[in-house]
């Protein structure tokens, strides 16, 4: 295996163990976490869009589904870019690649009945399952782009 491969999988792995760490946190530090983060949002869009009214619980759902969506749809980037690292090319990129994602998904869900104040959804799982099939899509749409403007300058 190239160094390449190794770093690739490597940064699959480590993005796997914070999607673990984030979905370790009991429910009590999570929303802590998330309302942090909506604080900081809510403060950005109050100062430069001062007549947009919203509603704080929407906004709070609306950006914890939002970070399910980012962390799979980075994993599905990775993922895609070690299997091609790794040699995998057609169609078979884009269905491994899909597989671990949504089995990471399923697997996190699951992991999350057994944390203090946290539940598995099946609603998270298809979330994060359509951010990963955007992370693999955009990376195969890249390559697919990239190999059309190599062939039309040759």
């Amino acid at each position: 295996m190239s160094i390449n491969k190794y770093f690739s999988w490597s940064l699959v792995l480590v993005w796997m163990i914070l999607i673990f760490y984030l979905s370790h946190q009991p429910g009590t530090q999570s929303s802590e976490l998330s309302s942090n983060f909506v604080y900081v949002v809510r403060t950005l869009i109050e100062t430069f869009f001062p007549t947009i009214s919203f509603d704080l619980e929407n906004l709070s759902f609306l950006i914890r589904k939002g970070a399910h969506f980012f962390a799979y749809f980075v994993l599905g980037i990775l993922v895609t870019c070690s299997y091609r690292s790794s040699g995998v090319v057609g169609y078979k990129i884009v269905v491994f690649s899909l597989v671990v994602c949504i089995l990471y998904a399923i697997s996190d869900e699951i992991h999350q009945l057994f944390v203090p104040g946290r539940s598995g959804e099946v609603r998270d799982v298809l979330i994060d399952s359509i951010g990963s099939a955007c992370g693999v899509f955009l990376i195969v749409g890249i390559r697919n782009l990239r190999k059309k403007k190599l062939l039309n300058t040759v």
